[in-house]
């Protein structure tokens, strides 16, 4: 394989969009759009191999030779691909049943996001819907080959997982998530509905065949033999120590011991109860923390009742910090960040601008219940998903000039996360929150994330039961009873990402600490964020290489 830097990074990233033909749809790159994902035992064989080959070129390279910026793209390249290729060969999709975040359940949200702008494109998805019914035979099998090898999935999600098919699979073909796709503005109504009606009987002959043959699988092959919502972690698996290992590099790519972690974690918990206590005092006139947390879950004037509301309140908080950029950042995106309101996938969640500048990134709130939404989550929840929050570093890194493609456009979950968190604390800096009750959203935010790093550790490495990890959650956070159960089984099925919000949130601040106390009064905030937004995605090693560089420390 190449040594050379840019012809490896632009081989890395071409073998990345024909193995995820979905993302480089969402991307606008329209060369794969009749593929969809394998899931074979036989594909991730494959994957797995490609990815260490791509690692150990990178690996072989000699640093020295190389200019600032090839530097960073071998480093990048080579932490990622190694570790995705160890998270892979843990074989995790043997055991990959979950009501939350499972492809049943992901899939149909991406749909309506899909850019079909043009008639080849719909053409194109009509092969793509085949492949995704062929992908939930593979899954199939995938289930049963963790059966046969004495691993198995979560009792209570299979019991869920199958409830959902169950719904999916007894509704009507007509209002299949599936057919809501968007349709091609050159389609007239005659080639819209000629084109829904063979999109539906693929979704009827191949896509729900699939579905059921994945629900079969789950319900009467695995559940019998399931695990127990009481022993829910990786833990409890034949090489389960081994398999969170890898989880936690890849999605923090830092080595860390997951009993230093769930330390870490408690540590924070203890430092918000003081701030809990602060605010509510200046506040709610009391500094009982229980009777705060459940103020801010369950009083109805801290709720919104009506999705225009929310819209409004997120369109606001975006405004302020739109206007107070220019005083913390010196690189900003051209691309602009607009709300959307949607009854469809999170609660929020953010959308990528187009290249080409037709759409600008996108923050959606999800206002099928309005009172899901307390009235102080709003400007932490857009700070965070907008401005200055994922919008920055996503659009900033797409606008990036002369930096290889992968960069770009990757995800490095403790990166990307790391760096929405670090901004609802900056937002407090810059004076951004309208009030101290709005202030509670931070916390609220806070104590998510801190509560993640307790809980994934405790259930994947400490062996808790699903029921301990909600008691600790709800104890010690604000969130609804609801909202915790689903953060929980989201935990138990993708072990180690949760991890990487706060973690990278952390080693942001550590980074900023240690460059302000070697620089002094040289230290610049803009130059700072400059430096952490400059390079597109990084490790969190490489970011601390290049604040270290930068700062002089």
């Amino acid at each position: 394989m190449t040594q050379d830097p840019t012809r490896l990074a632009d081989a890395y990233w071409q073998y990345r969009l024909e193995t995820s033909p979905t993302q480089a749809l969402m991307l606008g790159d329209h060369r794969f759009d009749a593929l969809h994902e394998e899931a074979s035992r036989e594909a991730e064989d494959r994957h797995i191999a490609r990815l260490e080959e791509f690692a150990g070129a990178a690996e072989a390279i000699d640093p020295a030779g190389l200019s600032a910026d090839e530097r960073v793209t071998v480093e990048t390249l080579a932490e990622t691909a190694r570790a995705e290729a160890d998270h892979l060969a843990a074989r995790l999709a043997e055991v990959a049943v979950n009501h939350v975040i499972g492809p049943q359940a992901m899939l149909p949200v991406m749909v309506p996001q899909l850019p079909i702008t043009e008639p080849e494109h719909a053409a194109a998805l009509e092969e793509k819907y085949r492949g995704v019914g062929r992908m939930f035979g593979e899954l199939s099998e995938r289930i049963r080959e963790g059966v046969a090898g004495g691993r198995a999935p979560i009792d209570l999600h299979c019991d869920r997982t199958v409830a959902w098919l169950d719904a999916i699979l007894d509704s009507a073909v007509e209002e299949d998530p599936y057919l809501k796709v968007r349709v091609p503005e050159a389609f007239s109504e005659a080639d819209a509905a000629a084109w829904k009606e063979r999109l539906a009987a693929i979704v009827a002959g191949v896509i729900r065949p699939g579905l059921r043959r994945f629900r079969d699988v789950i319900a009467d092959e695995a559940r019998p033999v399931a695990r127990s919502v009481e022993a829910p972690g990786l833990c409890t698996l034949p090489g389960g120590e081994e398999a969170y290992a890898a989880a936690v590099r890849r999605y923090v790519t830092l080595d860390m011991d997951p009993v230093d972690v769930h330390r870490i974690g408690l540590e924070q918990v203890e430092r918000l109860a003081e701030e809990y206590r602060a605010l509510g005092s200046s506040v709610m006139g009391t500094t009982d923390l229980p009777q705060i947390m459940s103020a801010l879950r369950d009083d109805p004037d801290l709720h919104f009742s009506d999705g225009p509301a929310v819209v409004a309140a997120s369109e606001a908080a975006l405004a302020k910090a739109r206007a107070a950029m220019g005083s913390w950042f010196g690189r900003l995106p051209e691309a602009d960040c607009v709300v959307a309101e949607t009854a469809d996938g999170p609660i929020a969640f953010y959308y990528p601008p187009a290249e080409d500048g037709t759409r600008p990134g996108t923050f959606f709130v999800n206002t099928s219940d309005p009172a899901n939404w307390g009235t102080f989550q709003i400007e932490s929840m857009a700070f965070h998903e907008g401005i200055p929050g994922h919008h920055l570093q996503i659009a900033i890194s797409q606008e990036l000039e002369g930096v290889p493609d992968f960069r770009r456009h990757i995800l490095v979950s403790a990166y990307a996360e790391g760096w929405g968190l670090y901004t609802e604390r900056l937002a407090d800096e810059m004076g951004l929150y309208r009030s101290d009750l709005d202030r509670f959203g931070m916390l609220w935010g806070d104590s998510m994330r801190s509560c993640r790093l307790v809980v994934d550790t405790g259930v994947h490495a400490l062996g808790w039961s699903r029921r301990q990890a909600i008691d600790f959650m709800i104890e010690n956070s604000p969130m609804a009873v609801g909202q915790v159960e689903a953060e929980i089984d989201r935990y138990i099925g993708m072990a180690g990402q949760a991890l990487s919000y706060m973690l990278g949130r952390l080693e942001v601040d550590r980074l900023r600490t240690a460059a302000e106390t070697a620089m002094g009064e040289r230290f610049d905030i803009k130059g700072f964020h400059d430096v952490v937004l400059g390079s597109g995605t990084v490790t969190l090693g490489t970011l601390g290489r290049l604040v270290g560089e930068w700062g002089g420390f």
